[in-house]
């Protein structure tokens, strides 16, 4: 016996609703005498009482008096096969729109997909939907199979309109067709044999191409990734974390990195049953149990991942997913996503756009997604999340979004435009103190007249941040105050030379930033930063630095506004593909949730808002009366 004879794989039959999939999927048990003995004559029983001419292959799976009595396949259905070459299991998905669901299940738990089309009908709506969700999951294993040549008597060019049209589609979703062929289920045509009238097909049969489908190989390659299932105790204190290796080999001796907590341990020991000292490695696909050489904190939900390479940590992140709630999801919604075995609510941040999937339009303005429809968007968490883009792990790079205790929807995660938050908040500097001042917050301020201050200008490009941060610096100056501004431009040349604009060097620019401007501003400076600042949690890492003295001013201009200004000519740089990652082009822009105040520069002059700056700095920055007054006598005694 070989070791393909032990390969089994799992191939999902999806399709239009009505074109065929369960009488393929019947006559192919029946081609590979895979139906139970006397099967084949109860069908031909139900067919002649049903009043068919012929046999009704979908009988012979149709789990369900429902679905015989309405002619349509609600559930997935699991059915085995075999050829000379390995066992199958088959997934016959539902077709029907009202049951999408039923069919993304089935679909993700799959290898390899058989999309059907019917001959006479073409490409419809489910096709094209049920194309793309297999895009979606991930599946580049697609062979499409045109059934009903019947009912076109079989004919060539009929096969070659279908077939081109759906090859067309499946290109512009970025899907390339294993196989195309022409079928007739019902007579058995092209499933394991030609049988003569579709003799003009050259190509694979049916079972052929079963055949030529690849079993994927465990993703042992891949970082190490274990999603902690569950902590057990036993008698004596013994501790046994439970898991399922999804990625990567987990080895005796690893160093652990706990996501997100940062923990880390050694393993001491790889636990199964039964007991096995000599096991020392568990790879991909594995459910195992280990101990550690610390009494760590380690929960369900926490990811397990060596040093190098751990999942990236982040509270924003984007998402293309389906949806299937009756009630559409809308920005400002909070839902439960469920990633491996880790839970987290999160809040849709903005939906970026809302795919047909007919003709693929896209609505780059969508207020909301209904039932069965596509979309991207961007969720936000509470806390720092572990995560991993689908692009870098298919295995831990997918979600599930609950509606209270309903699955509502799913779909694929990215980090496109945004940073890995586990490179700011990793502090490599030790046995570092620090320093007290013998002067304090009132001292400077009663010497200088007012209190230091961080105004932080953020918006997009063009919204008018670095004029209003010159000209509201000049007013402060003309005034007696003691001001600076720092502006991305001109801190580029300097402090952040080494920058590019990478959403990790974003993060760091502003980091930079942040804590430059914290300290001028301790020191009784009124800092004034003009920074476009995309991310929200960059800017609030920059409150950080100084958090009693930190003012967020939305400076705020729509994109189209700030496009038809465009001052340095960058959007139109943008637009030609000549700047990448460009704020509000290709790459997020995040506003303030809750600034302390807004300055629309869209609708008012400058002069307007620098007043309304000059209003609100002076009402935070100026000290007490009693503190003015003792100043002023200082001042004349001064001069005597």
């Amino acid at each position: 016996m070989t070791h393909l004879e032990h390969q089994h794989l799992r191939v999902v039959i999806v399709g239009h609703v009505d074109h065929g999939k369960s009488t393929l999927i019947g006559r192919l048990l029946y081609d590979t005498n895979s139906l139970p003995e006397g099967k084949k004559e109860e069908l031909e029983r139900i067919s002649k009482k049903r009043g068919a001419d012929v046999i009704e292959w979908s009988f012979a799976l149709d789990a369900f008096q429902a679905e015989r009595d309405q002619a349509i396949t609600i559930d997935t259905t699991q059915i085995w096969f075999k050829t000379k070459l390995r066992d199958y299991v088959i997934i016959d998905a539902p077709g029907h729109r009202e049951f999408l669901k039923n069919m993304i299940s089935g679909a993700a738990a799959a290898d390899a997909a058989i999309l059907v089309v019917d001959a006479a009908e073409g490409v419809r709506e489910q096709t094209r939907r049920h194309a793309y969700l297999l895009n979606l999951i991930g599946m580049r294993q697609v062979a499409v199979v045109i059934n009903k040549m019947d009912l076109v008597n079989h004919d060539v060019e009929r096969f070659q309109e279908v077939a081109k049209e759906i090859t067309l589609y499946l290109k512009s979703i970025g899907l390339s067709p294993t196989h195309i062929l022409p079928i007739s289920a019902r007579h058995g045509d092209m499933i394991a044999s030609n049988g003569g009238r579709l003799s003009w097909h050259q190509g694979k049969t049916l079972l052929e191409v079963f055949d030529s489908f690849e079993v994927a190989a465990p993703p042992t390659a891949r970082a190490l990734r274990l999603p902690v299932q569950d902590v057990y105790f036993q008698d004596g204190g013994k501790r046994i974390i439970a898991g399922r290796v999804e990625t990567g080999i987990l080895r005796k001796g690893d160093m652990l990195l706990f996501s997100p907590t940062g923990e880390k341990a050694k393993v001491t020991s790889l636990e199964i049953w039964p007991p096995n000292k000599d096991k020392v490695e568990a790879h991909a696909g594995e459910s195992i149990g280990f101990t550690l050489d610390q009494k760590i904190f380690v929960e369900r939900g926490h990811t397990a991942s060596h040093e190098k390479n751990p999942p990236m940590l982040s509270n924003v992140f984007r998402s293309s997913i389906f949806w299937l709630s009756d009630d559409p999801l809308k920005v400002g919604n909070s839902y439960k996503v469920r990633y491996g075995t880790a839970e987290s609510m999160v809040t849709v941040q903005s939906i970026d756009k809302v795919i047909d999937t007919q003709d693929l339009a896209q609505d780059d303005r969508g207020r909301e997604v209904a039932r069965n429809m596509v979309a991207e968007v961007t969720l936000r968490a509470r806390d720092l999340l572990p995560v991993d883009p689908y692009t870098d792990n298919f295995r831990t790079g997918r979600m599930v979004i609950y509606d209270g205790h309903d699955v509502a929807g799913g779909g694929t995660v990215s980090m496109e435009g945004y940073a890995d938050q586990r490179r700011n908040t990793a502090a490599k500097s030790q046995n570092i103190y620090t320093v007290e001042h013998l002067l304090d917050r009132e001292n400077r301020a009663h010497l200088k007249g007012h209190y230091g201050g961080v105004f932080w200008f953020t918006g997009l490009s063009g919204a008018g941040k670095s004029t209003l941060a010159m000209a509201t610096e000049k007013a402060l100056f003309e005034k007696g105050y003691h001001t600076y501004v720092l502006d991305g431009d001109n801190v580029r040349h300097g402090l952040c030379a080494d920058l590019g604009f990478s959403p990790e060097d974003r993060a760091e620019n502003i980091r930079r930033v942040g804590e430059v401007a914290g300290l001028m501003s301790d020191a009784g400076q009124i800092v004034i930063t003009a920074f476009i600042s995309p991310y929200r949690s960059d800017r609030d890492r920059a409150r950080k630095a100084a958090p009693a003295h930190f003012h967020e001013i939305h400076v705020k201009a729509d994109l189209a506004t700030c496009e038809r200004r465009d001052p340095k000519g960058l959007y139109k740089k943008a637009r030609k593909g000549e700047i990448s990652d460009f704020t509000g082009i290709d790459s997020p822009y995040e506003p303030p949730d809750n600034p302390e105040i807004v300055v629309d520069t869209e609708n008012n002059d400058i002069d307007t808002c620098v007043t309304q700056i000059l209003r609100y700095i002076e009402q935070v920055i100026i000290l007490p009366a009693a503190a003015q007054k003792d100043r002023k006598k200082e001042k004349v005694l001064a001069t005597r």
